[in-house]
């Protein structure tokens, strides 16, 4: 993929004195009093801001912060906190400055916040007239928010169609560099791991993945579903039965291909969903009319951790138990671990994903660790991200030869 990065215009020389804005993803959770409870995308935005103070910009950041409601600010809604937290992780002053589309001021050398972008009327809609006006206040508009590049808003698409200079900062260039190199020029055996509660909901994904991957782990839900296709019992465990010819659908591509979906010889059981529920092992053929499966078997487990530890690539999308029960965890760390364990490039995302990261302490053992959940998972569906899309475009336009 041929973008304009930021850092390449920094190493040019290309942006000292010049006017930045960053569209940085900021959207951290607060607690009741309106204080930050997780911070980690704050801390992932500093390396951006700070590149483009080091090389003597004046520096604009923005993001959006919950659901507002456009053209109706509240307190909530502002990004008071952030701004308190990035003037800590940066050692010097970030002012928050509101009601800022129609001019900032800013000196070289200096960085402002500008409040949630959300509130503006038009963001989401991604409207000309606030688009224009938003590219009219910088000379290089800065895409550092992979959450958000799935979204055509003002902010994200709009102001990169009529900035002066569009790129992608550092951390939506690493997304796009795991992705490409995952997905668009994998090393082979390229193995993916998509669990969830719905097939539903992972359908064209799967779709997608069939055409493209040597082995396929369904997990969760949707493995339920798999076992169906398959012809095995699934007692009164969660499933889309109206699905199971889609599910087939999806295993024949995979055959046709020389590539597999590996079905569960082994399941773990319980009569209740509940984290006390007596866990039981049973084979995939042997599961009873009121049992409920909440986890692969030990002997499924090891099968599939021995595919992932041959694997050259790995995209890794979805736990395959219900994690969050230790009793039903087992499965979901076996594979964690030889994710970890595997000499292949891995990359995961998804919330649940990176919680299981978090539990088993992998997080330096996987190869890329995507920030967005939509975005990502509409990577995998195959489709081209606008934030992408419009990157590319502005590229071409810049450089035609």
């Amino acid at each position: 993929m041929h973008i304009l990065r930021f850092a390449d215009l920094v190493t040019a020389g290309r942006v000292r004195g010049q006017r930045v804005f960053i569209r940085a993803d900021l959207n951290v959770p607060l607690d009741a009093s309106g204080h930050i409870t997780e911070d980690t995308r704050v801390r992932a935005s500093v390396p951006c801001i700070r590149m483009a103070l080091d090389a003597g910009a004046a520096v604009m950041v923005t993001s959006h912060l919950g659901r507002p409601t456009e053209g109706q600010f509240r307190p909530e809604d502002s990004l008071a906190p952030v701004a308190a937290r990035l003037a800590e992780l940066l050692g010097r002053a970030v002012p928050l400055v509101a009601n800022w589309v129609d001019g900032v001021a800013v000196e070289a050398g200096d960085v402002v916040l500008l409040e949630n972008c959300r509130v503006n009327k038009g963001e989401k809609k991604n409207d000309e007239t606030l688009a224009r006006k938003m590219a009219a206040l910088c000379d290089i508009f800065v895409h550092d928010a992979f959450g958000t590049a799935h979204r055509a808003e003002a902010s994200t698409y709009g102001i990169a169609q009529y900035a002066k200079v569009a790129c992608a900062g550092p951390l939506l260039a690493a997304e796009i560099d795991a992705i490409g190199k995952a997905l668009a020029d994998p090393k082979r055996p390229l193995v993916a791991i998509v669990a969830g509660a719905k097939v539903s909901t992972k359908l064209t994904i799967l779709q997608s993945l069939a055409a493209k991957v040597d082995g396929l782990v369904v997990g969760g839900g949707i493995a339920n579903t798999f076992l169906l296709a398959a012809g095995l019992p699934i007692g009164k465990s969660l499933a889309e039965a109206d699905l199971v010819h889609e599910a087939k659908a999806v295993i024949e591509a995979m055959r046709a291909r020389g590539a597999e979906v590996p079905i569960p010889q082994d399941v773990v059981v319980a009569k209740e969903f509940n984290a006390d529920a007596p866990a039981s092992v049973k084979a995939a053929a042997d599961v009873a009319a009121d049992d409920l499966i909440l986890d692969i078997g030990p002997e499924t487990a090891a099968l599939l951790a021995a595919k992932l530890e041959a694997a050259g690539t790995i995209v890794w999308n979805g736990p395959v138990g219900v994690f969050e029960f230790d009793a039903f965890a087992k499965g979901t760390e076996t594979i964690a671990r030889a994710i970890a364990a595997s000499s292949a490039f891995s990359i995961a995302g998804g919330g649940d994903t990176l919680a299981a990261i978090a539990k088993y302490g992998i997080e330096k053992d996987i190869g890329y660790i995507s920030t967005g959940g939509g975005a990502f998972l509409e990577v995998l569906e195959g489709k081209t991200l606008p934030a992408f899309e419009i990157l590319e475009r502005r590229a071409r336009e810049s450089n035609p030869g």
